[in-house]
């Protein structure tokens, strides 16, 4: 009878399949993303932050639609422009009446900075400091640059372009602005590029009676 038991026992084993032992991972150990893993979800990090800040600045243009400022000179008067060649000195008297027009309707502008140059044959002959203001939406502002004064200007061609241009009789100066802005959209203030304001102006030789033409101004961002 013991035998016939230890026969049964020893026999195949007919019932169901022995599942494979299971490996469990402690809580807490090491993630099993790699160096790779972590670049990929850093470039998709990324990635995700341009398009938001994309939409955004989308947005924005798409609600403000920001235009330039239109910069012109109104009125010149050039009362005293005379060069000596023999000792290569300018003697000048120069006012202008110049008009800035802000033709956006949501944004205020804030200059911070202002300083007006003038130049002539390419050379700087006298600067003048403009005070700062705040220019709102859909507003002009009046500047009255001024440059009076005695400069030195070096240079071959000074003497010949003088002299041609008095004979013509228009004096061709250039005045640069340059200002620093802040802007203002909301109640939000942001810093913005400098901009540059060029105006070419062709003035009357003083005693003349030619008129000075109105003149609109370039304006550039750097």
């Amino acid at each position: 009878m013991a035998d016939s038991k230890q026969g049964h026992l020893n026999g195949a084993y007919y019932g169901p399949p022995v599942p494979p032992p299971q490996s469990y991972h402690s809580v807490g150990g090491r993630s099993s993303c790699g160096p790779c893993c972590l670049l990929c979800t850093l470039f998709k990090f990324i990635i995700s932050i341009v398009i938001i800040v994309g939409i955004v600045v989308l947005v924005v243009w798409l609600v403000f639609r920001p235009n330039e400022v239109k910069v012109s000179v109104g009125t010149a008067s050039l009362t005293q422009f005379a060069f000596s060649s023999n000792n290569s000195s300018l003697q000048y008297n120069l006012s202008l009446d110049m008009s800035i027009r802000n033709p956006n309707k949501r944004i205020s502008i804030y200059y911070d900075y202002v300083e007006a140059r003038a130049l002539y044959d390419g050379s700087r002959f006298a600067f003048d400091v403009l005070p700062t203001f705040y220019q709102g939406h859909k507003n002009t502002t009046m500047l009255y640059p001024a440059f009076q004064g005695t400069q030195l200007l070096l240079g071959d061609s000074v003497s010949t372009t003088y002299n041609r241009e008095k004979e013509e009789g228009y004096y061709y100066v250039d005045v640069k602005l340059y200002t620093r802005l802040r802007l203002k959209v909301w109640i939000f203030k942001i810093h913005y590029n400098k901009q540059k304001i060029d105006c070419s102006l062709k003035l009357p030789v003083p005693g003349s009676s030619a008129k000075f033409e109105g003149t609109k101004c370039d304006v550039d961002l750097f």
